[in-house]
């Protein structure tokens, strides 16, 4: 089975380094702070935390889904931190950090979803250095229009939300999503804002065929999605979701091609890609093509 299977050789990750983990989880632990990097296991957490950088998750560290690819804990969260933006501005000014990206656990048991304690998050980047970009991954808050408008009306950078997976295998892989909520949100995001880089993210390797991959992008960019990341599914743990295949990295660059002859701002598609992977220069790229 393939969710046992040896890593092929295109998939060897480099080693953790203990060091720059610690320094970066004792940043965070000072600041009661959270990374999706750690919670979701990012394979380019080292990486990522090497150059002094890490997307930073709101909202606690519980989930109210419980998807089934996903490794962040899910259960009942405690209440908002209403300190969270102001330790999200320590952190950002400790680490020098010129581009932001900010993402949350799913909240569903809040009214509004999580809206309000990302655009606080955001307002405080702003207020501490108006020329921080933010880029925030964002949950479907139940497809509620005026929690995004919530959002929005901030000015983050990018508004990223990710499809993760083709239509048909939501009820396994996430339960309580909705593919045409999920794409919904995305259209709507740039009907709010038309100038707002919108962009969305898919794993590869959950059982999906290759038709079903190119429909989910044919979908993005009829909603107007402007950046696209494909990366590998790659097994949390042997109570998640099982991998049923490793995609070649030739097929990987097929998606990239076929993301940019659809007219995609940027694709970035490899197999330890992941939703904020390199995303400052990914905007950069991006912006520069459509400004």
């Amino acid at each position: 089975m393939a969710g046992y299977a040896r890593r092929p050789e295109w998939l060897k990750l480099s080693p953790l380094e203990p060091t720059i983990l610690a320094t970066m989880r004792k940043l965070t632990r000072d600041l009661k702070l959270h990374t999706i990097c750690d919670s979701a296991r990012c394979p380019n957490r080292t990486e990522c935390f090497a150059g002094g950088t890490a997307t930073f998750m709101i909202l606690g560290d519980i989930c109210t889904r419980n998807c089934t690819f996903c490794a962040v804990k899910c259960g009942k969260p405690q209440a908002p931190d209403s300190q969270e933006p102001e330790h999200i501005v320590e952190a950002v000014n400790k680490l020098g950090l010129r581009y932001v990206v900010i993402t949350s656990v799913t909240r569903d048991d809040l009214p509004d979803g999580g809206a309000s304690q990302f655009a606080q998050t955001i307002k405080a980047i702003h207020k501490y250095d108006p020329n921080i970009m933010v880029e925030v991954l964002i949950p479907d808050f139940k497809g509620s229009l005026s929690a995004l408008q919530t959002v929005i009306d901030t000015s983050p950078a990018v508004l990223n939300h990710n499809i993760e997976t083709v239509p048909r295998l939501y009820p396994e892989v996430r339960p309580q999503g909705k593919y045409q909520r999920s794409l919904e949100l995305l259209k709507q995001a740039k009907l709010l804002d038309s100038s707002l880089l919108t962009k969305s993210g898919l794993m590869l390797g959950l059982g999906e065929s290759q038709p079903e991959v190119i429909e989910v992008m044919t979908d993005l960019r009829q909603a107007s999605c402007d950046l696209l990341t494909i990366g590998q599914y790659l097994r949390p743990s042997l109570r998640h979701h099982q991998l049923v295949r490793y995609i070649p990295p030739e097929e990987f660059e097929e998606y990239q091609n076929m993301g940019r002859e659809m007219g995609f701002a940027s694709v970035i598609s490899r197999p330890l890609v992941r939703s904020s992977f390199h995303a400052a220069e990914v905007y950069l790229s991006a912006a520069q093509k459509i400004r």
